[in-house]
């Protein structure tokens, strides 16, 4: 008795152009949904308020146990990036330095003012730095506000909708005197002159 052979049947060219269609329609919904360019902007963002609260945290406990704390001058901004002047007069000290001796970009001697040790490896910069008349202005900038009393203010600019926009929005509740910057700190009243050409052009941004 003879049997019959059934012999596998391929796709066809037009099944194989449509199967084709319909994964390109998928991708392009699935990048559009997804967004990996916010998604890196997020990423950032988020690095810059846990960088920012790691040293607010690491200043304030340099405050309480230095026997003669030194946090820096009044109207003098401290920047990663050189020029910025949000707070006043910039200083070229520490410009890209990222030490804790009293020598980094924010001068205050971690190392060794404190019996124990800085409470930081290093001082964080930017995760996506720009110079400080760059549009828009992403670097952390670093003020004091009173030399007596010890206040201070740490600023940096969220670049993702995530952070800067919406329900997430960190930059206009965090209670400092910019709605286009996120800012920490002891002294939130200390003004960030956005005006000024040399900080954060394009906050917001």
């Amino acid at each position: 008795m003879k049997t019959k052979m059934k012999t596998k049947k391929g796709f066809t060219l037009l099944e194989l152009l449509i199967v084709i269609g319909i994964l390109a329609i998928l991708s392009t919904t699935v990048v559009l949904v997804i967004n990996p360019a916010q998604l890196l902007k997020k990423a950032r963002d988020s690095q810059r308020i846990s960088d920012l609260n790691t040293l607010k945290t690491a200043i304030a406990y340099y405050i309480t146990e230095a026997a003669s704390p030194d946090i820096g001058a009044a109207t003098t901004t401290y920047s990663y990036i050189a020029n910025a002047s949000c707070f006043g007069t910039a200083t070229g000290t520490g410009d890209g330095i990222a030490t804790t001796d009293g020598n980094g970009w924010i001068p205050i001697s971690f190392d060794n003012d404190l019996t124990g040790g800085s409470p930081i490896g290093s001082l964080p910069s930017d995760p996506n730095p720009t110079i400080a008349t760059e549009n828009p202005g992403h670097y952390y900038v670093y003020g004091v506000g009173d030399t007596t009393n010890l206040t201070f203010k740490l600023v940096a600019n969220m670049e993702s909708t995530y952070y800067s926009s919406g329900d997430s929005n960190v930059e206009s509740k965090d209670g400092g005197t910019e709605s286009t910057l996120y800012e920490v700190g002891t002294d939130m009243t200390l003004t960030v002159a956005t005006s000024d050409g040399n900080c954060y052009t394009g906050a917001g941004a």
